[in-house]
């Protein structure tokens, strides 16, 4: 038994978020559909995150078990032949039995992009939020400061539902970084606002975008969508940088800001400990 690793790349305007949903079109549900006809077989695709209806993907990891004798690379040819355009099989690779695409990792970084100029291009519009009224921020970049390490937010996650379902009943989560800077512009699309979180280009406040980072172990459902949602409301000044640590002690959904548009938010990558490539020293 095999067990491979994908990368994955996805437009997630036209999809119901990565999760498997009856009678929606969903990211993970296309794989299992695709799986299942090249192997013979139901396969089972794990995850390492579930976006939500409209949110990207530069570096979604998914892996899955089977008895195919089929090569990683036989597998990364036929799902690009048979999935939409929209979603692209970066890589795939055999690893190790025991790697599980989720509860394997460590860090996911998240991107959220925020276009500040008057009139958004047309590329632009189904991977940014267009907002050009005035904004505090210095204010927002101080606000997003107070993110980082480990703390109950309760206030940043959507209400309960299905989360003992999703691994979320615990609402404690640590985050390593958090920060939010204008930048120039990128051509278009979701990957194309790649940044690195050690060097930021375009930092000193030129440019026509906020972006908005946040590297965590872990998630909630809607969370950095309401981190986002907190700092424009800083930024629109109905909430100061010293009142968002506050609402980590409040603990009470009902004090949650705003939940930011999907369409912003791109999963930029999901970071692993070990080597788990087979062969790998």
């Amino acid at each position: 038994m095999k067990n491979i690793k994908l990368t994955i790349a996805y437009d997630g305007t036209e999809f119901h978020g990565w999760q498997i949903q009856p009678g929606r079109r969903t990211i993970q549900g296309l794989l299992a559909e695709i799986a299942a006809n090249v192997t013979g077989a139901r396969t089972v695709i794990q995850g390492a995150g579930r976006t939500d209806a409209g949110v990207h993907a530069l570096g979604q990891v998914a892996s899955f078990h089977t008895g195919s004798r089929l090569s990683p690379a036989e597998f990364q040819r036929a799902f690009n032949a048979l999935l939409p355009s929209a979603i692209r099989v970066l890589d795939a690779e055999e690893v190790e039995p025991r790697f599980h695409a989720r509860w394997d990792a460590l860090a996911k970084i998240y991107q959220y992009r925020i276009f500040r100029g008057r009139v958004v291009p047309p590329f632009h519009r189904f991977y940014a939020l267009h907002y050009p009224l005035p904004l505090d921020e210095a204010a927002m970049a101080e606000a997003a400061r107070q993110f980082e390490g480990v703390h109950d937010f309760t206030c940043f996650a959507a209400s309960a539902g299905r989360q003992k379902d999703r691994g979320e009943a615990n609402p404690v989560r640590e985050i390593f970084r958090s920060e939010i800077f204008r930048c120039s512009s990128p051509p278009f699309g979701p990957a194309a606002a790649r940044y690195d979180l050690a060097a930021r280009p375009g930092s000193d406040g030129c440019g026509e975008e906020l972006v908005y980072l946040v590297r965590g172990r872990s998630f909630l459902r809607h969370m950095v969508r309401k981190l986002v949602g907190t700092l424009l409301d800083v930024g629109r000044g109905r909430l100061s940088p010293g009142e968002v640590g506050e609402l980590f002690d409040v603990r009470d959904r009902a004090r949650s800001r705003a939940t930011a548009p999907p369409h912003g938010l791109c999963l930029i990558s999901v970071e692993y400990a070990e080597p788990w490539r087979i062969g790998d020293a």
